[in-house]
């Protein structure tokens, strides 16, 4: 028998919904009541209960925190909110929160209730299934099917509550895995039924896949697997209003080998060849396409590109919309279009110097490989020379592109190398001064304070303490 609390502030609010019920023909029982927060929480304690339903807008401790005191003090009770308000934010704070469904008390009626209650009680019947499946399995446990749906929400918090009233859920067991949940299919549906349900239910709110091959297999290796790998899948399939359709072999033969693969596809793509050239860009599409790196790899490319090349390539207004257009990129397609945005403005800047394409590419090799190699004896001579232009030509080039001599875009490379050796080491001055080009390290320390407006000590103490006031960010 389930035991049942009710809390509300307004007593025949609260009567009424007790009295509306047949609580026994639903296997429940209503072992208390309270009229607040407080009363109610000491009510759970005492009667041992398993099902708590809750007004929201109390007194003192409102029903939002009673939800939370109750989950983090008696985790196995689960909350069903009452509440007048049927305004979408309102309810999935409550579901958000842990509760397993809501009831809104205007629209409750006799010829209603039954449905209301059998749902709550078929919610809870799903929950034991699940928890049981999970149980017997032991620590040797297999999946108990060869196919599996898993479902991820797309808003961060969102509750579960919209999965269980999906029939192939509730007849299934469910595993929760890292912000996803898993539901092998021991009792299959269609196909055509669950694109229905997820169709009505999900859409353009979850991300959902059907995965095949998952028979005998340990489950604690595929659930690692699935956790670890269709984040990646469902970011370049970008398909929401449909299931991904995939077979587990795939997932494992993506993840074997493709991190070195990827790393070295945008290391090599630093040279911004794909910015100017249109079969370039498109080769590059392509090897990300077959690769399927972790977004996170993505979103560390784009940001490198817009740190390193704002004011050079990108003016800074450019710089910042690019670089907050990263945090919008949910899938593979967005990131082909942002892609192209930062390829159009590379060559918008190119038509405004009026260099040609390879001259362009010349100058991009040309400053990379001077941040590379800034803690070296180079000169302008050698760089010319590494790019293949003339001195004379490279100087003039070099000197439109940036808006500085080269000198002095070398010299400001070495006072950035300079600063980052000041903050994350403790080496000596002298030390940091070689490391960043400087032979003399009286000289270093004059130009280091002309330009920064401190000395090298002084920045390094301030940076210091500047850490250890932000918990360590620099």
């Amino acid at each position: 028998m389930i035991k049942a609390v009710v809390v509300d502030d307004e007593k025949l609010v609260r009567k009424g919904f007790i009295s509306l019920f047949d609580w026994s023909s639903y296997g429940m029982v209503v072992v208390g009541e309270a009229g607040d927060g407080k009363s109610a929480l000491e009510l759970l304690q005492q009667t041992d209960a398993d099902l708590l339903f809750t007004d929201i807008t109390m007194p003192g401790m409102d029903g939002f925190d009673l939800i939370k005191e109750t989950r983090r003090r008696l985790p196995r009770v689960r909350s069903v909110v009452l509440t007048c308000h049927h305004e979408f934010d309102f309810v999935q704070e409550a579901l958000r929160l842990g509760a397993i469904d809501y009831i809104v008390k205007t629209l409750l009626e006799p010829d209603n209730a039954d449905q209301v209650m059998q749902r709550i009680v078929e919610r809870i019947d799903w929950e034991e299934g699940s928890r049981a499946a999970i149980i017997a399995g032991g620590p040797q446990k297999k999946l108990p099917a060869d196919s599996a749906l898993v479902f991820r929400p797309l808003v961060q918090g969102e509750g579960s509550a919209e999965l269980y009233r999906m029939p192939f859920v509730r007849r299934n067991p469910v595993v929760e895995l890292e912000g996803m949940w898993l539901t092998p299919l021991v009792h299959p549906y269609s196909m055509e039924e669950i694109k229905r349900e997820i169709g009505a239910r999900l859409s353009g709110r979850w991300q959902t896949a059907l995965v095949t091959g998952l028979s005998d297999l340990a489950a604690d290796e595929a659930e690692r697997v699935l956790a670890e790998r269709l984040p990646a899948e469902w970011f370049y399939a970008h398909a929401d209003d449909e299931p991904l359709r995939i077979a587990y072999g795939e997932l494992v033969r993506a993840e074997d080998g493709s991190g070195d693969r990827s790393s070295e596809t945008f290391q090599a793509a630093l040279d911004l060849k794909w910015a100017l050239y249109v079969a370039s860009l498109q080769e590059f599409k392509q090897a990300v396409t077959s690769l399927r790196p972790d977004p996170d790899m993505l979103v560390r490319f784009g940001e490198t590109l817009c740190r390193e090349w704002r004011g050079l390539l990108l003016p800074p207004e450019t710089a910042e919309r690019l670089n907050a257009g990263i945090a919008r990129n949910r899938t593979w397609a967005d990131w082909q279009s942002w892609l192209q945005q930062y390829s159009d403005s590379v060559q918008r800047r190119m038509v405004e110097l009026s260099f040609t394409t390879e001259v362009m590419s010349c100058l991009i090799r040309a400053v990379r490989y001077m941040r590379e190699h800034a803690g070296q004896k180079i000169n302008q001579a050698e760089v010319s020379a590494r790019v293949n232009m003339s001195r004379g030509y490279f100087s003039l080039c070099f000197a439109r592109f940036a808006g500085e001599s080269f000198g002095s875009v070398l010299r400001d490379m070495r006072i950035d190398r300079a600063k980052s050796l000041l903050r994350e080491t403790s080496d000596p001055i002298h030390q940091i001064a070689l490391a960043s080009g400087f032979e003399d390290d009286k000289y270093f320390s004059r130009l280091f304070r002309e330009c920064v407006g401190m000395l090298p000590t002084e920045y390094r103490a301030e940076s210091a303490a500047y850490m250890a006031r932000n918990g360590g960010a620099s």
